[in-house]
This record gives C-alpha cells, sequence and structure tokens, in this order.
C-alpha cells in the first residue's frame, strides 16, 4: 500500500478483515510514534545538559522557559490539529484542490501568529515567567532561555502545519524523517552550543531555534515534492473563501482554547511546585519528562485515530470509523500499560541518569508511583482527543477539556493543603482522568453523524 511520498491508506479502502485493521493501524501509528518520542527525549536531553550545570535553579530556569513554549507555541498546536482534520478529510473525499487550500490557510496563519509574537516578545516572556512564579535565580535563567529561542516563532509554528499535513495524508515516514531531523539537529546544536561555545542555559534554547528554522526548511521541500499534482495555480479568492475561512476559524478557536485549558492545568501544576521551592519544582519537571514521554508515545495511536477517524469520514464509511477508533483504543491501552511498568521497575534508574543533584533525586523518587500510575489513567483521554480532531468535533473537544481543567482546579484545592505535593499529583491524576471519562459519552454523536452504508460515497 505504499505510495510515492510514504507510507499513505486511503480512507475508503476495505480491508477484509480484523487482522487487516490491526496491520493498518500499526503501520501508521509505529513511524508516528517514533516520531514523537524524539520530541520529550529532546527535552530529556535539555533536562540532563541544565541538570549537569551546577544548581537546582539552572534545572528550574529551563523547566519555567520551556512550560512558558509550550504555552506560546502548543497553544497555537491548533495550526498542526486542524490541519491534520481538515486534510485527513479532504484526503479521504479525495478532494487534491480542498486539501491544498487547507495547508495553504494554515501556513498564512502560523507565519501571521508567530510575526505577531516576535513583536511583543519583551512584555510576553515577561509578565508570563512571572505569573509562573519561581525565584531571582529560576526567572533569570528562564529568561535567558527564551530570549535565545523566541526568535524561530515563526518557523516553529510552520512546522506544525507541516507535521499536521503530512499526519492528514498518512504520510508517516516522512513526517518520522522530518521530526528525526529538527530533533537531531537540536540535539547537536545543544552541545556544541553549551560546551563548545559555553552560552550556558542561552546555548540550550538557541539549539532549539536552529533546529526550528532548519526543519522549516526541509518542511517547505516536502510540501513542494508532495504537492497535488495537475491543478492549475490557487487563486486568492479560494484561499479567502468566506466560508472555508469560518470553518478554519471555528475550529482554531475550539482547539485553542481546549490547548489553553490543558496548558493552564500544567501551569498551574507547575506554579503549585514552585510555590513548594526550588527543589519540588526540579523534581516536578523531572517527573513530568516522564509523562512527556508516555503522552507522545500514547499519541502516536491518537494521530493514527485523527488520520484514520479524518479519511472515514470524509469517505463517509461507518465501519471504518469503528474499527479505527476500536483497533487504536486496543493498542493504547497496551502502550499505556507498557510505559507504566518500565517506569516502576526503572524509574529510579532514568531520574539518578537526569540529574546528579541528591536532593532533587530523593524528591523525584517519593512522588515517582503517581508519574507510574498516570499512563494507565491518561491513555484514554489521548486517545479520544484523537478520535474528536479527527472528526473535527472541536466544540465537544473543547467543552470536555474545560469540565476537566474545573476538576483539577478543584481537586488541587482540596488536596494540596493537607498532602503537599503528593496531593498535587493526585489533582493531576484526577484530570488526567476527567479528559477521558468527559469525552466518551460524547463518542456515539460521531459515529451516528455519519451516513449509512446504503448512501456511502465510493
Amino acid at each position: 500500500m505504499g505510495l510515492r511520498a510514504g507510507t499513505q491508506l486511503s480512507g475508503a479502502e476495505a480491508l477484509p478483515n480484523e487482522r487487516g485493521w490491526h496491520r493498518r493501524v500499526l503501520t501508521l501509528a509505529f513511524p508516528i510514534v517514533l516520531a514523537n518520542l524524539t520530541q520529550p527525549i529532546l527535552g530529556a536531553v535539555d533536562t540532563a545538559v541544565a541538570g549537569h550545570l551546577g544548581s537546582a535553579a539552572d534545572l528550574g530556569g529551563v523547566a519555567l522557559g520551556g512550560l512558558f513554549f509550550n504555552f506560546v507555541f502548543w497553544g497555537f498546536g491548533f495550526l498542526r490539529m486542524g490541519t491534520t482534520g481538515l486534510v485527513a478529510q479532504a484526503h479521504g473525499a479525495r478532494d487534491d484542490a480542498a486539501l491544498r487550500a487547507n495547508v495553504v490557510r494554515a501556513l498564512l496563519l502560523a507565519f501571521a501568529i508567530g510575526v505577531a509574537i516576535l513583536l511583543i516578545q519583551s512584555p510576553l516572556i515577561r509578565y508570563a515567567l512571572h505569573a509562573i512564579g519561581g525565584s531571582a535565580d529560576v526567572q533569570r535563567n528562564a529568561i535567558a532561555y527564551c530570549r535565545a529561542r523566541i526568535g524561530s516563532a515563526p518557523f516553529a509554528l510552520a512546522n506544525y502545519v507541516v507535521l499536521g499535513y503530512l499526519l492528514g495524508t498518512q504520510r508517516v515516514r516522512i513526517a518520522l524523517a522530518s521530526q528525526i531531523f529538527i530533533n537531531v539537529t537540536n540535539i547537536v546544536a545543544v552541545v556544541a552550543y553549551v560546551y563548545g561555545f559555553h552560552w550556558g542555559i542561552a546555548g540550550i534554547g538557541a539549539a532549539t531555534a536552529t533546529a526550528d528554522a532548519l526543519g522549516f526548511v526541509f518542511g517547505a521541500c516536502v510540501l513542494w515534492h508532495s504537492r497535488p499534482r495537475g491543478l492549475g495555480p490557487l487563486a486568492l479568492h479560494t484561499v479567502l473563501e468566506p466560508a472555508a475561512l469560518k470553518r478554519l476559524v471555528a475550529l482554531n478557536r475550539d482547539i485553542f482554547l481546549r490547548t489553553m485549558c490543558l496548558l493552564g492545568s500544567f501551569g498551574w501544576f507547575a506554579h503549585l511546585g514552585a510555590r513548594q521551592g526550588d527543589t519540588i519544582l526540579a523534581a516536578n519537571a523531572l517527573l513530568l519528562n516522564f509523562q512527556t514521554f508516555m503522552a507522545y508515545g500514547l499519541d502516536g495511536f491518537a494521530h493514527a485515530a485523527e488520520a484514520l477517524v479524518g479519511a472515514a469520514i470524509g469517505a463517509r464509511d461507518r465501519h471504518a470509523f469503528r474499527q479505527a477508533v476500536k483497533i487504536n483504543l486496543l493498542w493504547s491501552a497496551m502502550g499505556a500499560l507498557g510505559f507504566s511498568v518500565a517506569y516502576w521497575t526503572c524509574g529510579s534508574w532514568i531520574i539518578n541518569r537526569l540529574t546528579d543533584q541528591e536532593g532533587v533525586r530523593v524528591a523525584a523518587m517519593s512522588f515517582l508511583p503517581w508519574a507510574a500510575l498516570s499512563p494507565l489513567v491518561s491513555v484514554w483521554g489521548f486517545l479520544l482527543d484523537g478520535v474528536f480532531i479527527g472528526a473535527t468535533r472541536t466544540r465537544e473537544l473543547m467543552q470536555a477539556m474545560a469540565m476537566s481543567l474545573a476538576m483539577f482546579l478543584l481537586a488541587s484545592w482540596a488536596l494540596v493543603g493537607p498532602f503537599g505535593n503528593h496531593g498535587l499529583w493526585i489533582a493531576l491524576l484526577i484530570f488526567m482522568a476527567a479528559r477521558g471519562l468527559t469525552l466518551s459519552p460524547l463518542l456515539p454523536r460521531i459515529g451516528g453523524s455519519i451516513a449509512p452504508p446504503s448512501v456511502q460515497l465510493r
């Protein structure tokens, strides 16, 4: 089934049996899992470099700076998610003109947002880091990291669009190659800038900026090479078509608000950790690498669900939709169990590799059981996020995330006082569980909205 630009599977293709669907999901998910896992490996490298620079304030500065970019860049994650959903549905419907127009609209939006971020970068960095908190040393290091990294904002956001296009068209091997290129570039640059040029914390931020810029050069070449053939020039009035823009704005608004709720929860988590001192802040930052690594891995199946669900809806294939949800859910659950077992058995070894600061090690070990339990609690929300994004049912997704955030805030208010950082981790697990519990009752609406087999478009 491999096509010219990578592994591609049309949403309307019929597969004969259950084994075929397992093969289909794994063919998509494995390269995406590998691509996703390059992201937390990079985060772990940054953490390890900062963790050996001399103090907990260095590690805390990178943690706060990374959290800032989670808000600034991940906050515009709708550029990836919205692109995937729209492109996947156009791909399933075999509408190359709509596919091209959706990508161009998303790229123009990405660059416009990136330029706006550069124009307001100074007050944005200052006020955001102040709101998160941390000691004066942590704040100083975080500012150095942010100033070095933020110049790549337009390229980082455009890379989201490229990735969304590759996932939506199921070109997963190229998506893997793109992410590996970006992250290998980042790792090489961070070693050169920190240990070769002695730029310290700023070198870690500058390395990521370099990788983002070079990654977009790679992505632009991919887009040009894989562009639909046989289409006429793209007219401006097509890009600015009112109905398409209205749909794009609605999707992006809902995903943006959903992402703000998600990032707000982790921002509040970091804030409550920072109030307990630099050591707890650093320990939580280490353990969030466990959460991030697991999330990126399991999101491989969520991304596969986005592509397959979007293609099934574009092809009006109800059976394909049901199979995409069922098989991805099965493999996601198995992956979550694997992560949980790995963290229980190898967590202390990982912590010792990430820092040589004994106080941070001891604190992280005491909270490790919560990080080890997290995959089993979180997996359901991850997978259902992918289903709702592929179906472009973003309003329900946003509402469910808002309810989950409310539960997290209430739980943290009730638990942190009497139980300290243990209570904070329990509240985070309640939030992760709520993400799945609030979406699962809404799932039948998507399948019911797909035209029955008698009127499917083939």
